[in-house]
């Protein structure tokens, strides 16, 4: 009896093996269902995705016109680049995005406005924009405390206090000249001022400004403007202006073109739409080469002249470049700044790297002055970038 019973509780116990082992075949079967079910989702998205964009990949290109006048009723006259003339509809849900001068995208067919596409700004523009903020400051600027503070007054405090000049009721200057000798330190006044004023700083040389094709470079001065509106408080800085802002005069087509250039700067600068928070700094070493409608007020209102350093700027300067040096007990800045009489601060800047080269030539640990004495005969030994004339002219304003 014992025995029947053991083996009636044994069949028990199998059956509910079997029936617990069923259910876990089914749970597992319902799992792998939703997965194949969340698969197929997927794949009937990815299959409408292709089917989308082979029929795009089917549509005839569409046409690109420029809006001469926009009408009632979402029509609009739109000029094709073959100059034709055409009157067409825009699609609903644009007219709000129609403008004079927009470019648009138009059915070949019916030559239907069928979306607004963004203005076409010249790439060399966008690759003039300096991302990152200069790391120059005005404490690594030796010697030119009155350029500095007149930068402040011209740039600085109208992008960065601009209720102080409202309330005083009086315009800022629009623009800045600096002129002088080379290596005299424009540039680097440039990026300080950018550094100060956390400001979108746009660095170009005035030679990217001339192009070979007419209408080209004229364009491309008004991309940079447009730009700058758009990334304001910003900064303008154009090098070498003199090579696009020389004196006009009736010459070949080259020269034409060149002056085309410079009459779109002018309008840019001092035009009807004044644009506030964006500055103009440009830097020439030829002030008399350059255009006097580009030098009256409106345009650039400071003209500042960076001249060479004299004997107290350049121990100033002397001081900034070798605080990080390895300098002997002999040697002194004051009798630096006396031997390098004549030197601009690149001068100055390349008399301490050559200094340091010959120490280094030497085996020595440190630099001293006779280091610095061949470092100053090697510089003014080297092609001056100024002529002699110049650079006389220079030290007696100094």
């Amino acid at each position: 009896m014992a025995e029947a019973n053991e083996v009636k509780r044994q069949g028990a116990y199998d059956v509910y093996d079997y029936v617990f082992s069923l259910e876990e075949q089914l749970a597992g079967l319902q799992t792998e269902r939703q997965m194949a079910s969340a698969r197929l989702t997927q794949l009937q998205l990815d299959l409408e995705r292709t089917r989308k964009e082979l029929n795009e990949l089917k549509l005839p290109p569409l046409m690109v016109g420029t809006v001469s006048e926009v009408l009632p009723e979402n029509n609009a006259i739109v000029k094709h680049s073959n100059g034709m003339e055409f009157l067409v509809k825009g699609v609903v849900g644009i007219e709000g995005e129609l403008e004079a001068g927009k470019r648009v995208a138009m059915n070949q067919r019916s030559l239907t406005i069928t979306k607004v596409l963004p203005d076409n700004k010249d790439w060399r523009v966008n690759a003039m924009e300096i991302i990152e903020k200069p790391k120059v400051t005005f404490s690594q600027i030796g010697g030119l405390e009155d350029e500095i503070r007149e930068l402040e007054e011209a740039v600085i405090l109208p992008l960065t206090q601009p209720e102080s000049f409202e309330k005083l009721g009086i315009e800022p200057p629009n623009g800045v000249l600096l002129h002088g000798a080379p290596g005299t330190g424009k540039t680097l006044l440039a990026k300080a001022v950018a550094n100060r004023t956390n400001s979108t700083f746009i660095s170009l040389s005035g030679s990217e400004l001339v192009r070979k094709y007419i209408g080209e470079g004229a364009k491309l001065v008004r991309d940079l403007f447009q730009l700058a509106a758009e990334k304001k408080p910003a900064i303008i800085f154009i090098d070498e202006i003199d090579s696009v802002g020389t004196h006009r005069f009736a010459t070949a087509n080259g020269d034409r073109e060149v002056q085309r250039t410079m009459m779109q700067l002018l309008s840019e600068m001092d035009g009807f739409h004044e644009v506030k928070g964006v500055k103009v700094i440009a830097a020439t070493n030829r002030l008399d080469m350059l255009d006097p409608a580009l030098l009256r007020p409106g345009r650039f209102d400071r003209v500042i002249e960076v001249r060479l350093p004299a004997k107290e700027a350049r121990g100033k300067i002397f001081a900034i470049h070798t605080s990080k040096m390895a300098l002997e007990g002999d040697v002194a800045l004051s009798e630096l700044s006396q031997l390098a009489e004549g030197f601009s601060g690149a001068d100055i800047k390349n008399t301490c790297m050559e200094a340091g080269i010959f120490a280094l030539r030497k085996g020595k640990q440190s630099i001293g002055l006779a280091e610095f004495n061949e470092a100053i005969l090697k510089v003014k030994r080297q092609p001056a970038a100024l002529n002699d004339d110049s650079r006389a002219r220079d030290r007696m304003l100094a």
